[in-house]
């Protein structure tokens, strides 16, 4: 060996401490881990409910205020987000792929995927 990488050896440890310690080290096996899940169970009996207002919504009461964020609009084919509309028959769709096929579709069908988000309306 040459003494240059001998020496070089000798200086940086063996471990690293930027490193990530890994799972298996940190944690033998049978051990638990630092983090206990909770049951909703659990965090309604440890939370205080009865000191809140009543007005204020909790994991109790499923009344809550609206969203002030508009609603997300999907594509009536995909299911994926839809940013775009077609004029003529108002159906929502995400990428120009379904745009073809939108136009490619008889006006039965069309109706037929407006009345599943309650939007039917008549087509000229």
């Amino acid at each position: 060996m040459e003494p240059e990488v001998a020496s070089s050896e000798m200086v940086l440890p063996v471990v690293l401490p930027f490193k990530r310690v890994q799972m298996s080290d940190k944690y033998p096996k049978g051990q638990s881990r630092g983090r206990q899940w909770k049951h909703l169970k659990q965090i309604l009996q440890a939370e205080n409910y009865a000191s809140l207002p009543a007005d204020e919504p909790n994991y109790l009461s499923i009344e809550s205020p609206p969203s002030m964020y508009p609603s997300k609009k999907y594509c009536d084919i995909t299911g994926f987000e839809a940013h775009y509309v077609d004029p003529r028959t108002t159906l929502r769709y995400a990428n120009p792929g379904v745009f073809k096929r939108i136009r490619g579709l008889t006006d039965d069908q069309i109706q037929r995927y407006l009345a599943l988000r309650n939007a039917v309306i008549v087509l000229r």
